[in-house]
């Protein structure tokens, strides 16, 4: 038995409350090496000399290339849990306690791992909407700013003396005009990229939280647009912009001004006493957002800022009604501002989302306290590895996903925002070098996944693009791609199957490159197999089958695809 492999730790991914009498537990041991892991669980405040402990057989659910994941779900009344693994190899047998390992789990109450008390307001508690959402990212400047057009000009408005600039001229009238499109498509969710006040035509740099930028419509457009989004079954999540603002906001003018006179001298994270803009190109003299002079980091850490941010997040669901918020730049400010945002978040509307833009793993801020969700760039990584550069087989693909689903809680998980491309990105379809038969295997394993599927504006259009700003191109409602009937036929797919929302994950296939998984809840199953190679692989069915494409007579062929189901 390999002992240094085995892992478990309390309050995280591996153990916790998910709602009042359900709890969910993980032990992580060395790959092929246990045979066996039986959960032991106790009232830890029982009134008895010792505790009384019940078992709970443990199930193998993942594995990688070095580890298995074992995981069992309980049920019980208690709110205060102690409990220990027993771990057997098929040779050897050992007692997994707090912070050791035995050969007799008679120890006193205190050496058991603990689970302290199942707090409601210390749980990993997503809205209920989230894992039925579809969602469709806009960037506002490229999307429309007519029924099916935009009529691609640049253009220049003033806002309180400063210069906002737009690249391609869509609005937000434009977006509102084409919800009906949106949710056509089968999306039922709009993530809006940043609209407020800014100078800039990404709207990255902010000059006013509060408002609307005059290039992009009005305050009461936007209102509009969110009461038309919600008549459809469409909800609507913004961008927020708060670990800096442009170099123009009133609050840096002042201190560029003044100095460290300056009332907002502290809104900003560790300036020099007389910062100053550089006019030559050279780096600037204080911190930015990478090092843009025009984008000076915010010290979020700021009470004063802090609660003016927080009021921010309110307001724009007080006052428009929004369904949450996407936190940019979310890994560089401060954990005690990510935990009073969701609050102040959370307070204005219960089922708000709070999504961040975290390209790693998020596993640190997605504890029930900073953010709901993460931005799922590695998501985005592995699938361009194996479906569109085809640089690893289905084995390692599979130990890659392994990660994807034990790297957090459990309802974490399935409310991670699942992106293929994004505006930061190139095209996943350029990534693809234009071969839309890798692009159709990405997007059924995207709809099918654990998580919320997200588009990128223009995808079902073939948009493609390497560079800034190619991937952020105008939209092309006129130009038909047969893409667009496969987001079609891949949403409509996952609505009408629950198990892809909210089911089990098993892996059923892996075979160089060949790929099969199996979705499962209380009523169904359905299994999904790729080939996303050149081989054709004998492949025989049980069920019926939903969708195919190049399987005949029982052989699945390069960049073939079948989807069975069990009743």
């Amino acid at each position: 038995m390999d002992y240094a492999s085995i892992f478990h730790r309390p309050m995280s991914e591996y153990a916790g409350a998910v709602d009042d009498t359900h709890y969910l537990f993980r032990l992580r041991c060395k790959r092929n090496d246990i045979r066996n892991c039986t959960f032991w669980f106790a009232d830890r405040a029982e009134m008895a000399p010792t505790l009384t402990f019940s078992p709970a057989l443990m199930n193998k659910v993942r594995c990688d290339k070095y580890y298995d994941y074992f995981e069992v779900l309980i049920e019980t009344t208690f709110l205060r849990i102690a409990y220990y693994f027993e771990i057997d190899d098929g040779t050897e047998k050992t007692f997994y306690l707090g912070d050791c390992f035995s050969k007799t789990p008679d120890v006193e109450r205190y050496e058991f791992f603990q689970l302290p008390f199942n707090l409601r307001s210390d749980r990993v508690i997503i809205p209920d909407w989230v894992r039925e959402a579809v969602v469709y990212n806009i960037f506002p400047d490229s999307f429309a700013n007519g029924k099916r057009k935009i009529e691609d000009a640049e253009s220049l408005a003033e806002y309180q003396g400063e210069i906002c600039r737009s690249l391609h001229g869509g609005t937000i009238k434009g977006i509102e005009e084409n919800l009906d499109y949106i949710r056509n498509l089968g999306c039922n969710c709009v993530y809006l990229n940043p609209f407020f006040a800014a100078s800039s035509y990404h709207k990255y740099d902010l000059l006013d939280y509060y408002h609307v930028d005059p290039t992009r419509g009005t305050d009461e457009d936007f209102r509009s647009l969110v009461e038309t989004a919600h008549s459809k079954g469409i909800r609507v999540i913004i961008d927020g912009v708060f670990n800096h603002v442009c170099y123009r906001h009133p609050f840096f003018k002042d201190v560029l001004e003044k100095g460290k006179n300056s009332e907002f001298y502290d809104y900003f994270y560790e300036l020099p006493e007389h910062p100053a803009y550089p006019e030559g190109g050279e780096e600037p003299g204080y911190l930015c957002f990478a090092y843009v002079p025009e984008m000076p980091k915010t010290n979020t850490a700021n009470r004063k800022l802090r609660d003016y941010f927080c009021d921010v997040g309110a307001y724009w669901i007080r006052e428009f009604d929004v369904d949450g918020w996407r936190l940019d730049v979310a890994n560089e400010v401060d954990d005690q501002f990510l935990r009073a945002f969701r609050n102040s978040v959370k307070e204005a509307k219960e089922d708000a989302l709070v999504i961040g833009e975290v390209w790693e793993n998020a596993n640190h801020y997605i504890n029930g306290s900073m953010m709901d969700s993460a931005m799922n760039y590695d998501f985005r990584r592995f699938c361009g590895q194996f479906f569109a550069n085809r640089n690893i087989d289905s084995a390692e693909f599979d130990a890659r996903v392994s990660n994807l689903l034990m790297r957090y809680p459990q309802q974490a998980t399935y409310a991670q925002l699942n992106l293929l491309d994004s505006h930061d990105v190139s095209r996943f379809l350029t990534v693809c070098g234009g071969d839309r038969d890798r692009m159709e295997l990405a997007i059924l394993f995207q709809m099918t996944f654990v998580g919320m599927p997200s588009i990128f504006y223009g995808d079902e259009k073939g948009l493609e693009g390497e560079k800034e700003p190619e991937y952020r191109r105008p939209m092309e409602f006129c130009k038909e791609d047969r893409l667009e009937e496969v987001y079609k036929s891949f949403i409509a797919l996952r609505k009408s199957h629950p198990c892809f929302m909210n089911g089990k994950y098993e892996t059923v296939l892996v075979n160089e490159n060949t790929y099969g998984y199996r979705r499962s809840d209380d009523t169904e199953t359905v299994t999904v197999y790729m080939n996303n190679g050149e081989k054709t692989l004998p492949l025989k069915l049980s069920g019926r089958i939903i969708i195919s494409k190049n399987y005949e007579d029982g052989k699945l062929f390069e960049n073939g695809y079948v989807v069975t189901t069990e009743e």
